[in-house]
């Protein structure tokens, strides 16, 4: 369980895909102008993660190694499929809003490169520790850029009006440069959670290999 646990940190904070890895980062941008995208597009996501992984780790040794690029992007296409067509079903306006990025899951370097890098060699148990991390690390950056973004932006979150009548929205936090501004926030935010978080457990270690002595 703690090995367990410690893949699925990798993907919140330790590696997360977007302010450690430094991939996806198009996709975004584009989408946090508002929470409500920034959640529709981070469940997608993780959706299309994990099951794509299951079922790469699943059939890996039956997959010839010369053809299976052309086999992750077939499976990460129809879960991507999948998802965009019920998207389209029951939550057309959202899937209105975010336009292309949908269907451009299939590409994401997210996906196919934890699929390449872990799912292809890893067993199944350890396959949904690491998808369900670095879904959820994902995820929990876009709904905090959009949070942030459409709160100044706009003065609203999730399309609710937070900020009083009286306040005069900045349209900077909605364009690209703001979005890019806030993400550096957060990636100054995120080293320094891990340092702080590394410094602790370098504290235990210690302290255990007192009290082992």
């Amino acid at each position: 369980m703690k090995k367990l646990y410690k893949v699925f940190r990798q993907g919140l904070i330790f590696e997360n895909p977007l302010l450690m890895l430094m991939i996806g980062l198009c996709s975004a941008i584009a989408v946090t102008t508002s929470v409500s995208n920034g959640i529709g597009m981070g469940l997608a996501m993780t959706f299309v993660l994990l099951f794509s992984e299951v079922i790469i780790s699943l059939f890996r040794k039956l997959i010839p190694s010369a053809i299976r690029i052309p086999v992750f992007i077939i499976v990460i296409a129809a879960f991507t499929t999948m998802v965009d067509l019920v998207m389209k079903a029951y939550f057309p306006d959202l899937s209105k809003s975010m336009g292309v990025f949908i269907p451009l899951i299939v590409v994401n370097c997210i996906i196919m490169g934890r699929v390449e890098a872990f799912a292809s060699k890893q067993n199944l148990v350890s396959v949904i520790a690491d998808s369900l991390g670095m879904g959820l690390g994902y995820t929990w950056v876009l709904i905090g850029l959009a949070a942030v973004r459409e709160l100044l932006g706009n003065g609203t979150l999730a399309g609710i009006q937070i900020m009083p009548s009286s306040y005069q929205p900045i349209l900077f936090f909605i364009l690209p440069p703001g979005g890019f501004f806030v993400f550096s926030l957060f990636i100054a935010f995120n080293i320094w959670l891990k340092k702080k978080m590394e410094a602790s457990q370098r504290t235990k270690e210690l302290a255990a290999k007192k009290e082992a002595a």
